[in-house]
């Protein structure tokens, strides 16, 4: 049984700990996999010159894609807020987040909202899914 994913408060700060770390430390992905179902889907929410898009990744490709940034970057991402709403074996977290190069650096990258929906399997809690998006001049915690 995985401790991390007995109560969702647990879960959800072994999350942040999985790609949190200084730049080129290895990141725990046996225990990131472990969080989550093996079908769980990320989806990245991007704004560029044609406007809003979606990058959807598996594990392996949300993996994939993020390791060269953790290799090259001291990235510490630190839940700042948290609701919980729950329904029987379905529940959903807004956890607003702040990263930092540096758990305790005055310096702040990004801040953003984490979407995650788990499911209780009567014994523990699993990631489904997770869609976020980083704060910028017309979506701001303000607005919240």
């Amino acid at each position: 049984m995985n401790p991390d994913a007995l109560h969702i408060e647990t879960l959800i700060t072994a999350l942040y700990a999985c790609i949190s770390g200084p730049a080129g430390a290895p990141r725990d992905w046996t225990r990131f996999r472990s969080l989550h179902r093996p079908e769980a889907l990320s989806l990245r929410t991007v704004i560029d010159g044609d406007g809003p898009r979606a990058e959807v990744f598996d594990i392996d490709r949300y993996i994939a894609n993020v390791e060269p940034f953790f290799a090259r970057n001291d990235f510490f991402e630190v839940e700042i807020d948290q609701r919980i709403e729950r329904f029987g074996q379905v529940a959903h977290v807004w956890s607003r987040y702040e990263a930092r190069p540096a758990p305790d650096s005055p310096v702040l990258l990004k801040r953003g909202a984490n979407s995650i929906q788990l499911f209780n399997d009567g014994e523990r809690w699993w990631i489904v899914s997770t869609i976020w998006d980083n704060e910028r001049e017309d979506v701001t915690f303000d607005l919240w």
